[in-house]
């Protein structure tokens, strides 16, 4: 159902529940009952016919290039409004947009390795040989000495 049909549901006259909750039910705002949208003026209509007919010539243009070519044509106007114009006539800039869901072919798809591990308790440790804590002195670790002094040195 459209914001227009809901809007148009809210009885105003002798209603059974006050507007507001008539609102809330049907996710219409408040402003939106009290107030009637302004009107486009005629500047808005002038400006609105240019952006259409030059979007017909180049569909690929946004609402930064447009202003760009409005400006050219001796309307200097805000890309916000442009693009307030454009929004409100449907208009959307046509080019291409970046693939990134899509996976690249030659990428490689790396196994999950946490697979069949269970993690029972918070903080549990399950790759031992990274960690500095069982770093002793006689295993082999990546942890060079000096780091192994460090940690033993605050830990007990």
């Amino acid at each position: 159902m459209s914001r227009a049909e809901r809007r148009a549901m809210i009885e105003r006259e002798h209603p059974p529940l006050p507007i507001s909750h008539q609102c809330r039910l049907l996710a219409v705002s408040r402003s939106a009952v009290y107030r009637t949208p302004a009107e486009v003026g005629e500047e808005d209509r002038a400006i609105m016919a240019l952006i259409d007919r030059h979007y017909l010539a180049r569909p690929y243009y946004g609402s930064r290039r447009m202003t760009a070519w409005l400006a050219t044509q001796g309307y200097v106007v805000n890309r916000k409004r442009v693009r307030r114009l454009m929004q409100l006539m449907g208009l959307v800039a046509i080019y291409q947009r970046p693939n990134t869901s899509k996976a690249a072919v030659a990428h490689e798809i790396y196994p999950y390795l946490l697979g069949g591990i269970a993690i029972e308790r918070v903080n549990q440790v399950w790759c031992s040989d990274v960690t500095p804590a069982f770093a002793g002195a006689g295993s082999t670790s990546r942890w060079p000495r000096a780091s192994f002094t460090w940690w033993s040195s605050w830990t007990g």
